[in-house]
């Protein structure tokens, strides 16, 4: 099953996918170094990367929602998506608390409270990321309908006149 919504042939929500997720792990790292006494800017930084990366990941949930509406109902692949998508919303929204204490605080560092909050959240988003890894790589969800190993560019035109893997 081809994503729908695509960029010079390519899925987006893959490409998003990325940021969030590096920003929100390097978020916890940050902070658990900062309360075993890092350097005082550390904290400061996870906050803004903690920012960041819910931005990101918000961006990404909603191109994956686009691909997850067009997932065929009755399917594995669906009810992953909605395993994958349940958990993504409730790491997201475990993390958007702690941004929402942190903004309202004198400091924007974390204490263990909210680390363990950061832990958990993080922990889910190990599991949504490894369950999008199964709807890729088992289900075919985002795959181009004719790929295989000596497919030609996404950016080749085929005879039809329209670009490979172009949005549809």
């Amino acid at each position: 099953m081809e994503s729908r919504l695509k960029i010079l042939g390519h899925p987006v929500h893959p490409m998003l996918v990325m940021f969030p997720v590096a920003l929100l792990v390097t978020t916890v790292l940050f902070d658990i170094i900062d309360v075993f006494g890092g350097p005082d800017y550390l904290g400061e930084l996870a906050y803004w990367n903690l920012t960041v990366g819910l931005i990101g990941g918000v961006l990404a949930a909603a191109t994956g929602l686009v691909d997850l509406l067009a997932i065929p109902s009755g399917t594995r692949a669906k009810r992953v998506a909605h395993t994958h998508a349940a958990a993504n919303s409730a790491m997201l929204l475990l993390f958007a608390a702690v941004w929402v204490v942190r903004l309202n605080a004198e400091y924007r560092t974390a204490g263990g409270a909210l680390i363990a909050i950061e832990i958990v959240a993080v922990s889910i988003l190990g599991v949504a990321a490894w369950l999008g890894g199964e709807l890729v790589d088992r289900l075919g969800v985002g795959v181009e309908r004719d790929a295989n190993l000596d497919a030609p560019s996404s950016l080749r035109s085929t005879t039809s006149g329209q670009p490979t893997g172009g949005a549809r």
